[in-house]
């Protein structure tokens, strides 16, 4: 239950921010330490134990924006933590500390003009979710229609930018040391994203739009947006009811079901990209919703990321020749996508290369088994191995969010652990595209 004090906000202030990371850092560093040791005498190594990663959810939690949103990322590994810890750090999803009721009708009054009691014939006090920028509560429409509201956290607009202020002061230090670290046009990108995330008739717009571009995939469902109940503070959608990816994972379902709901994911993620140059780019399990009607639901749309055309076209012709199984001219493709290679053609060629022979697997095996995936692993191995000669091939700062979503699809397909045709869903991709 919320607090009533203003202590349910997050913390503001860049050195208040700063200093609770810190401290964060050398608890978790400590157990970090221990793993070391650990693996050093033989025995069986955890990256945190789950008392570091209470700690993790307690603090991230209390923070919010960013820093939530990188515990976020971390708990979708399945390659550095244990199931167990994972649960733990899952909570960041969508159960981060709440904000008090007094906050939440301050925040509706000033930008709906009225208390929530006022706007909708119902709202609950307590939240469906609360999350890294806002929380979400359900409420009914005066009309009988059942709405989630979120609402956005004051000040977190400040705390946002706080954390990318210090997140930038890092990214400059290691510029500034190796020209080859230079990481600024990546952080940018980021930064710009994340900080447009804050405006809620932004993300009613991009909802609109990725309706639009998922409206063939009939199998998917965005909600719609109830415009006189939203602001810039607060956005009203149509309520969708089932059970999140994040819940939904941990009941028994069958092979069939959990293969169904993978399709859904490809699809969720190849098609509006391929189809209309966008992408959801927090593909969090918190933001994918296992429909009763079978209908894979799909959550909050402040990151919806648009594309150029050219960056768009190259990927398609990627993905296209890679499914053909045949050799083509990765180099090419690579340079027409945006990337700046640094070292030799062909050595270049050949890191990029086995990238996509890595992460192409699905679409080259019939059957294909999720759950003794090993991309993840071999991929963070390949660049471990070849780090410097990667350093030299840099793609376009707007690749930084396809990775993003695609990265994540990846780890949620994993999370799921389905087998079955997966190279038939991609080449049910390719056909959409024509």
């Amino acid at each position: 239950m919320a607090s009533d004090s203003d202590d349910s906000l997050p913390p503001q202030g860049r050195f208040t921010r700063l200093r609770k990371l810190a401290g964060l850092s050398m608890q978790v560093g400590t157990d970090v330490l221990k793993s070391s040791a650990k693996r050093l005498t033989g025995g069986t190594p955890e990256l945190l134990s789950k008392n570091a990663a209470e700690k993790l959810v307690s603090t991230l939690g209390e923070l919010k924006g960013a820093a939530m949103k990188l515990g976020q990322a971390l708990s979708m590994d399945p390659d550095l933590l244990t199931p167990e810890v994972r649960q733990v750090l899952a909570r960041l999803q969508n159960q981060a500390p709440a904000m008090s009721h007094d906050m939440v009708s301050r925040v509706v009054r000033e930008e709906l003009g009225c208390p929530p009691e006022e706007a909708f014939r119902e709202f609950s006090r307590e939240p469906l979710a609360a999350a890294s920028l806002g929380q979400v509560h359900r409420a009914v429409l005066a009309d009988g229609r059942a709405v989630a509201v979120k609402v956005q956290y004051p000040g977190i607009a400040e705390s946002l930018t706080h954390d990318m202020e210090n997140l930038g002061l890092v990214v400059k230090t290691m510029s500034k040391a190796s020209r080859l670290m230079d990481g600024s046009a990546y952080f940018q990108e980021f930064r710009d994203e994340l900080l447009l995330e804050l405006d809620y008739r932004r993300e009613a717009e991009l909802a609109r739009g990725f309706a639009k571009s998922v409206a063939r995939l009939e199998d998917l469902h965005v909600p719609g947006v109830i415009d006189g109940h939203s602001a810039g503070r607060v956005l009203t959608m149509e309520l969708l009811e089932g059970l999140t990816l994040k819940d939904w994972v941990t009941k028994e379902s069958s092979n069939e079901e959990r293969f169904r709901v993978s399709r859904q994911l490809i699809r969720a993620t190849y098609g509006p990209f391929f189809g209309a140059g966008e992408i959801h780019a927090d593909p969090h399990p918190g933001n994918f919703m296992v429909m009763p009607d079978g209908r894979l639901g799909l959550l909050d749309f402040g990151s919806i990321k648009r594309f150029s055309p050219r960056f768009v076209d190259a990927n398609r012709r990627m993905f296209q020749q890679s499914l053909k199984l045949e050799p083509f001219d990765v180099l090419r493709l690579s340079l027409e996508v945006g990337f700046t290679v640094e070292i030799p053609g062909d050595e270049a060629a050949d890191l990029i290369r086995e990238v996509l022979h890595i992460a192409g697997r699905p679409m080259r095996t019939t059957p294909y088994d999720y759950t003794s995936c090993e991309i993840p692993r071999d991929m963070r191995n390949h660049f471990t191995r070849n780090a410097a000669r990667f350093l030299k091939i840099k793609p376009p700062p707007e690749a930084v969010m396809f990775f993003r979503s695609t990265g994540g699809l990846a780890q949620n397909l994993r999370l799921i652990g389905a087998r079955g045709d997966f190279r038939g869903v991609f080449l049910e991709m390719a056909e959409l595209l024509g």
